[in-house]
């Protein structure tokens, strides 16, 4: 299984560009080329840069209908391309093409799904917009043990913040991951806020220190 990390922000990173030290386009991933996590407003940008095939383009899911991670102009036009939208809004187990996808019920001020995506025999846990994981979600890692888990890393090393209610910190990532240890074979961060994050790299390095990969716009990994 592949995943391309489209974009990797939270919602405050503004939309142009230029003078924006460590730029990130809001959250989106694409699996196997084919399928699409969340249609956000900057997803044709990020598929423009990184010289995506639309046409490979399937599958389209859902985690939440926030403006940085649903864009109706961004789904309409790979619709037009030939992706197939699946509403994923409800918990339980949906099987979209060759993938078999559990939809859990994320931490977050509006219903927020997180995916157990299995394909072959290889498994994904992605989990962003959310505090701590629900204990459903901690069944569902045990039972299938993930090869990649991508937590939600919104907050920073920032404590005593409203935002801990709804997104991680990492500290909160880094307990997580102590707690649930090998049941996940890879950790890895996604949707860094741009008002509450170190630089990039200040931020891998960091968390390198704990094995924890920090995503970027235009990374790929194979697991």
């Amino acid at each position: 299984m592949t995943i391309l990390f489209l974009g990797t922000g939270a919602a405050d990173f503004p939309e142009n560009r230029e003078g924006v030290e460590g730029f990130r386009r809001t959250s989106s991933v694409l699996i196997n080329d084919e399928l699409l996590i969340d249609p956000g407003p900057w997803v044709l940008d990020a598929i423009k840069e990184f010289d995506v095939d639309v046409s490979k383009i399937k599958y389209i899911i859902n985690t939440h209908t926030h403006s940085d991670h649903f864009c109706k102009d961004t789904l309409d036009y790979l619709c037009t391309q030939g992706a197939e939208f699946f509403k994923t809004d409800e918990e339980g187990t949906v099987n979209i093409g060759r993938y078999e996808i559990e939809v859990l019920r994320g931490n977050h001020t509006v219903p927020v799904s997180h995916f157990i995506i299995k394909h072959e025999d290889k498994c994904l846990f992605y989990g962003l917009d959310g505090a701590w994981l629900q204990y459903k979600e901690i069944e569902a890692i045990w039972k299938n043990k993930p090869d990649l888990a991508v937590f939600d890393a919104t907050v920073g090393f920032i404590s005593e913040d409203y935002r801990l209610f709804e997104h991680n910190n990492l500290n909160m990532v880094i307990e997580m991951k102590k707690s649930i240890g090998k049941d996940i074979k890879r950790y890895a961060i996604s949707h860094m806020a741009y008002t509450l994050h170190t630089d990039h790299e200040k931020l891998s390095m960091e968390m390198a220190k704990h094995d924890i990969i920090t995503a970027f716009d235009g990374m790929h990994l194979v697991f």
